[in-house]
């Protein structure tokens, strides 16, 4: 079958796949973009997916999701953008929402052998990223100090402030270290760029008046159905480091609220777990309970747009700014110690939790280094990677 050609299929066609094939969480989705997108497709450098990744840890939402939205866009434009996060979200979010339903019946997931095979298959894939990114972006001792310095700082003291702490220590160590080479190494693109940062700074100031105003509005109105949007809204809005970090926010917003009940926001938190894709499709399975009957899915997709809203805003009103900025030479040389920290903040994240929660013995060892060999050596596409790692894992158990 050939390839597409135009830019807007092939990132529809790319990210669904990624969609129903990008299981481990954020760090192991980071990954799997790395190997399609910058491995395989070349549709952007090395240096240019580490400054999308420390500027997408910047922002609070979802991370890995605002990464989908910036690479749809570097592709295909706006437009690629938002097929590139729908196409990503969709496969996800139609299982959470069946799950709402009732239709899907998920039981003992965390003894589910074909999950654990999924966990070891985000090992590998992020272990992949980790060594490409740190051969290209620490090709020197200072970066590579850095890379190993603000791991250990990671590991030492977890959290994701800490993270947004260290990338930006990083960039200034960068600064310091490379400060005498001023020439540039990355051209501005001169095309609208007027265009492009009068729609950037309307994203922003959108974002800040939604979430000042819907709260008021939300409590003026009335509406049960406001105050729902309202609720995811500021959950995407807020959260720093990822999905896990949103549910406690969301369980706050929604279980004594009276909303839902504990047991059925557990039950879907337990089966997000199983799910391909970005984990805040959580939200669509919240929004499908909440609202009940048969249109339940308008309350799914509706909570869905919610708490992706912001993300898209922020990503989308930052991106000309940070183009234009990342094209100076004093940006530079801080974008050199920034994705050395990159590498460092990903490296930490392979340790723990992705290896600690996922590597528990000498046989899942050897999952790794099989699956590790076949991405890096055999250059074996992560979407098969992970089916043969599943099938392991459910065989083996």
């Amino acid at each position: 079958m050939p390839k597409p050609t135009h830019p807007l299929a092939e990132v529809a066609l790319v990210f669904l796949r990624l969609g129903m094939t990008s299981f481990g969480g954020p760090v192991a989705h980071l990954g799997y973009f790395h190997e399609e997108i910058v491995r395989r497709r070349h549709w952007l450098e090395e240096s240019e997916y580490a400054d999308l990744v420390a500027l997408c840890q910047f922002l609070p939402g979802p991370a890995s999701s605002q990464v989908v939205f910036a690479l749809g866009q570097r592709r295909a434009g706006l437009i690629g953008a938002m097929v590139a996060s729908l196409c990503f979200t969709l496969p996800s979010a139609l299982l959470m929402i069946a799950f709402g339903y009732g239709i899907s019946t998920v039981s003992g997931l965390r003894a589910a052998g074909w999950l654990h095979g999924l966990r070891l298959a985000a090992v590998a894939v992020v272990a992949q990223a980790v060594w490409v990114m740190g051969r290209k972006l620490c090709p020197d001792l200072p970066r590579l100090a850095l890379a190993l310095l603000a791991a250990a700082v990671v590991l030492a003291v977890p959290g994701a402030a800490l993270q947004i702490g260290v990338i930006a220590a990083g960039a200034l160590a960068g600064w310091w270290l490379y400060r005498r080479e001023t020439q540039p190494t990355v051209k501005s693109e001169p095309v609208a760029i007027a265009r492009q940062h009068v729609w950037a700074a309307l994203a922003l100031v959108m974002f800040g008046l939604l979430l000042v105003g819907l709260p008021i509005v939300a409590k003026a109105a009335g509406n049960p159905a406001l105050r729902v949007f309202d609720s995811f809204y500021r959950a995407g809005a807020l959260v720093f480091g990822g999905g896990h970090v949103v549910l406690p926010l969301l369980r706050a917003e929604v279980v004594p609220a009276g909303w839902i009940s504990d047991d059925r926001f557990l039950a879907g938190y337990g089966a997000a777990q199983a799910m391909p894709g970005p984990l805040f499709t959580f939200a669509a399975y919240l929004g499908t309970v909440i609202k009940g009957g048969p249109q339940a899915w308008l309350g799914g997709f509706g909570c869905l747009f919610a708490i992706f809203l912001p993300a898209w805003l922020l990503i989308g009103g930052a991106l000309p700014f940070w183009n234009l900025l990342r094209s100076k030479a004093g940006i530079q040389t801080a974008l050199r110690g920034a994705n050395a920290a990159v590498v460092g903040v990903l490296f930490a994240a392979l340790c723990h939790p992705v290896w600690q929660e996922s590597v528990t013995n000498l046989r899942d060892i050897g999952v790794v280094l099989i699956a590790f060999a076949l991405l890096q050596l055999w250059r074996v596409p992560a979407w098969a990677v992970v089916l043969l790692t599943a099938a392991a894992g459910h065989w083996a158990l």
